[in-house]
């Protein structure tokens, strides 16, 4: 199999960048860049130290990273009062939009639009597509380039699936027929269980908003003045919660703790980012094969997933830092920074170029496995947020409902009276 920017149409489509040039800052500067989940060093690094050798007058000097995207949001806004900012930013997809309006209005955040055009339209249109781009939009205005892009993947014990009588390559596409095979896995006497889709723990509302959007659902009405999911979505979600715990199996403990059992061989479906692919593979080893699988969609015609990651925002405050950041932010986009976060984790590149055969193109050929999220990258959509500035609140809030439903001590249609009233109340700031 050749992979090519056409082969992998889906990709392309919707995600770019390319090598900076060094940098021709007459100074040396130093740049205060802030990413989240300690994890994530393992690609930061690297690329930054990659980044350091092509531009010997800049330095990166790395913040402690935050725990999760919400957290490092919330950081952010803090330092935004007391003008502790970093001058690079890797900002959630779903509260860039939070970010970018509330630091615009103080000046503390750089639109990129003219940084971008002075690069010339061929830099652009080589290593940008609009779909990627628009991940970065805010308003109508480009804030941030995306960094990492992903959409939810089920991660599969092959050995598990096909002892429950499935095929391991052709799992089954829907919901019900997903957790009916969970169910045959769920074996309490082994310690075995079926499934884990831990949106009870998750850090942020991704997980919640895909099951809402796989099944041609959307969080806010079109007008944004209050939640969408109660037009049945919301409540269908909210039982096929309840039912991975009742017919599939699931415990609910902690979502590393989930990572953690399924690379033990503990547990048969496992719902997560393409992120953790590289470090399931390591988990599992030679324990049982593995496989990962397309997300489910209930809506054929309109259901989409959203886009989760996180782009690159310039936070700088004076134009040799600005100018500085900016030669950063092409370059962690750029096609060799992406080749090196591509194979560490798992997650999409979002630089066209990178596709290639001079960069991800014979990895993808050894690692059929990270193809899944490439294959369903045309049902990519958005990741949503809330108006409001109350984003973080919001999701821990719905969070602490669907671990209500999903332990049975509320019942969907409570749950989902309680997801709609607090969400609303929420947006109001309240």
């Amino acid at each position: 199999m050749t992979i090519t920017r056409r082969g992998l149409g889906a990709l392309a489509a919707g995600l770019a960048s390319t090598a900076a040039p060094p940098t021709r800052a007459q100074a040396p500067v130093t740049l205060e860049v802030f990413y989240a989940f300690p994890s994530f060093a393992r690609f930061h690094e690297p690329v930054a130290k990659m980044f350091m050798e092509a531009n010997p007058t800049i330095r990166i000097n790395f913040r402690a990273p935050a725990p999760s995207y919400d957290e490092g949001h919330q950081t952010v806004m803090r330092q935004a009062l007391t003008n502790q900012l970093p001058d690079v930013f890797y900002s959630g997809f779903h509260l860039l939009p939070e970010l970018a309006r509330a630091l615009a209005r103080r000046g503390q955040i750089v639109e990129l639009d003219a940084m971008l055009a002075g690069e010339g339209e061929t830099f652009r249109r080589e290593n940008y597509s609009d779909r990627i781009l628009a991940l970065g939009q805010v308003d109508g205005k480009l804030y941030g380039l995306a960094f990492n892009a992903s959409n939810p993947i089920l991660y599969v014990n092959a050995d598990l699936a096909r002892r429950a009588g499935a095929d391991p390559d052709a799992l089954p596409s829907e919901w019900d027929e997903l957790i009916a095979l969970a169910g045959r896995i769920n074996s309490p006497s082994e310690g075995i269980n079926g499934i884990a889709y831990d949106v009870h723990g998750w850090p942020d509302g991704w997980l919640f908003e895909a099951m809402i959007t796989q099944n041609g659902g959307r969080l806010l009405k079109a007008d944004d003045s209050a939640v969408a999911f109660d037009d049945g979505t919301g409540l269908a979600a909210l039982r096929i919660f309840r039912r991975f715990v009742t017919e599939g199996g699931m415990q609910l403990i902690d979502w590393n703790q989930s990572r953690q059992q399924f690379g033990a061989g503990k547990i048969g479906i496992y719902a997560a980012s393409p992120a953790n692919l590289q470090q399931i593979n390591g988990l599992v080893g030679e324990k049982f094969a593995l496989r990962t699988h397309t997300f489910p969609i209930t809506d054929k015609a309109n259901g989409r997933i959203p886009t989760g990651g996180n782009g690159a925002v310039i936070l700088a405050r004076d134009d040799a830092r600005r100018r500085a950041a900016w030669e950063f932010l092409k370059f962690v986009t750029g096609p060799e920074a992406q080749k090196v976060v591509v194979e560490m984790t798992g997650y999409l590149p979002t630089n066209l170029r990178a596709v290639g055969d001079a960069f991800l193109g014979p990895w993808y050929r050894a690692n059929p496995n990270a193809l899944t999220p490439v294959r369903q990258a045309d049902r990519a959509g958005p990741w949503g947020g809330y108006p409001g500035g109350n984003n973080v609140r919001i999701w821990r809030a719905q969070r602490d409902v669907i671990a209500l439903v999903m332990r049975g001590d509320l019942t969907p249609e409570a749950g989902l009276q309680r997801l709609v009233s607090e969400t609303n109340m929420l947006m109001k700031g309240a």
